[in-house]
């Protein structure tokens, strides 16, 4: 019977994750006031007044992935964004199996400089990734060249995002310079990844103006320090 309890408890718990019910990380508010999430697609039509109102500073918004995607709801998660205030950043999915240079073309045709945006953010990881890349060196080179690329095109180093695995296995040591965002699901970032700018603490938010499940992140620093990374 005793098993058979623990059973049913860790189905419900586990339950309660994948609905967003519970998290592992609940950052603290007086430590980590600027709070943030990251959208795509995946989250339908988003009630960007909603979201502002329940105490969002700023979001990620996706806009494109390797060399020919382009996000289908990006022109109106920007526009609404804008609209309700919140401070936006646009990211894009890094293809490890794709030229830098033409990916940086695919997010530069569609992401406007804008004053008061976050920079350009890059997303590097494996999961959802291509499988048919040819060496990490390989990877590095074109995610070197892509960084180069919008830095020209947006006069600013741009952030980058990383899981542990793609911090330990093309990152570390590789971006000198470049803001980053952090990917921590179980615990705070590790203190190798020191210096970090963003926390990625969730992937199973619940907010209002928001249907399903949303990333959660936050900010390191307060609205002064966040105001100061964004473009002039």
């Amino acid at each position: 019977m005793a098993i058979a309890g623990l059973g049913a408890l860790g189905a419900s718990t586990l339950l309660a994750y994948r609905y967003g019910l519970l998290r592992v990380n609940y950052p603290s508010r007086q430590e980590f006031p600027v709070r943030g999430i990251d959208v795509s697609r995946y989250q339908g039509l988003v009630d960007w007044q909603a979201v502002a109102a329940a105490g969002v500073h700023f979001a990620f918004i996706k806009a494109t992935e390797g060399g020919d995607l382009r996000d289908r709801r990006f022109a109106d998660n920007w526009r609404e964004a804008a609209e309700a205030q919140i401070v936006r950043g646009a990211y894009h999915f890094f293809t490890f199996c794709t030229p830098g240079a033409l990916q940086a073309a695919n997010f530069a045709a569609i992401v406007p400089r804008e004053p008061a945006m976050l920079p350009p953010a890059v997303d590097v990881e494996f999961a959802g990734n291509c499988r048919s890349w040819q060496s990490i060196d390989a990877v590095r080179g074109e995610l070197a060249v892509m960084l180069d690329e919008l830095e020209r095109a947006y006069a600013v180093k741009p952030i980058v995002y990383f899981t542990p695995e793609s911090y330990e296995r093309v990152i570390e040591g590789h971006i000198p310079g470049h803001a980053t965002w952090a990917r921590s699901l179980f615990g705070r970032p590790g203190p190798s990844y020191a210096g970090w700018s963003f926390w990625q603490y969730a992937h199973n938010g619940r907010l209002p103006g928001i249907e399903g499940l949303v990333d959660l992140n936050v900010f390191a620093g307060g609205r002064d320090e966040l105001e100061r990374m964004l473009l002039r």
